[in-house]
């Protein structure tokens, strides 16, 4: 055998390794893909019904105008439009800036603005379903993270705890504080349904879910959110933990080192 046949032989285990951490990579990139795509439609599914919403207004001031030939009914008929199509067109800039596939921003978060642009991710008034929203963090607060990879993150603990709630009355609290140590801790609470005790220890497993159609519109989950959350989190040298009772609510607490 040639010296040459003997390091090929030598290096098939470390070519191996190679070949095999580069297609682990390609997959996880695959999951955040498939990721983004789902949060996409579970974000369209909500924009479709309120599109039919803000564009009934519009569709039914001109149609009225049109027919009495008011003009004071047109010029009201033309700022409604404007408002509305205006809100259409924000909506739809959020949604797909949920789904892009872009480089990072930055690296400094600041908290209020991140979670008051997750919550209009949401294109949904929380109030039309019930549901109370409190957020109580600090204009300052910043934390060392890309911001538009910390919005993914909330955007799917605010999904999850709309859908906790759901056909009841409830409350979701955000709140944010300054730890001695560095860190700042950011929570997310819900008091809906909770989740079962054989859950919380996979919950951030790929493919875990506690999600099941509702038959009004409300989409299942494939349990590739929470994952992926934790994934990005712990990328920057954060922290995600779950706390959570059956018929009590969940909350949801991360860290991040304090932007300085």
């Amino acid at each position: 055998m040639s010296h040459t046949a003997i390091r090929s032989d030598t290096e098939v285990p470390a070519q191996a390794a190679e070949r095999l951490a580069q297609e682990v990579s390609a997959m996880r990139d695959e999951m955040r893909q498939l990721h983004r795509l789902t949060v996409l439609g579970t974000a369209a599914a909500t924009i479709a019904h309120e599109y039919n919403n803000l564009m009934t207004p519009v569709l039914t001031y001109a149609k009225y105008a049109l027919d009495t030939g008011d003009i004071e009914l047109m010029k009201k008929a033309l700022t409604v439009t404007l408002k509305q199509t205006g809100i259409v067109t924000a909506m739809s800039r959020r949604v797909l800036g949920l789904a892009v596939d872009e480089p990072e921003t930055g690296r400094t978060a600041r908290l209020r603005e991140v979670v008051e642009e997750a919550v209009a991710c949401l294109c949904r008034d929380l109030t039309k379903d019930g549901i109370t929203l409190k957020i109580d963090i600090p204009d300052d607060l910043a934390v060392q993270i890309d911001p538009r990879l910390l919005q993914q993150v909330l955007f799917n603990l605010l999904i999850n705890a709309r859908q906790a709630i759901l056909g009841k009355s409830g409350r979701i609290a955000i709140e944010a504080v300054r730890n001695p140590d560095g860190h700042v801790a950011l929570s997310v609470k819900d008091n809906g349904c909770g989740i079962p005790p054989d859950m919380l220890d996979r919950i951030f497993e790929p493919f875990a879910t506690t999600k099941r159609g509702n038959g009004n519109g409300e989409r299942s989950g494939v349990g590739l959110g929470l994952a992926i959350c934790r994934d990005i989190v712990q990328e920057n040298r954060g922290t995600i933990s779950v706390a959570s009772q059956v018929g009590a609510g969940t909350t949801f607490t991360l860290t991040f080192p304090v932007a300085v």
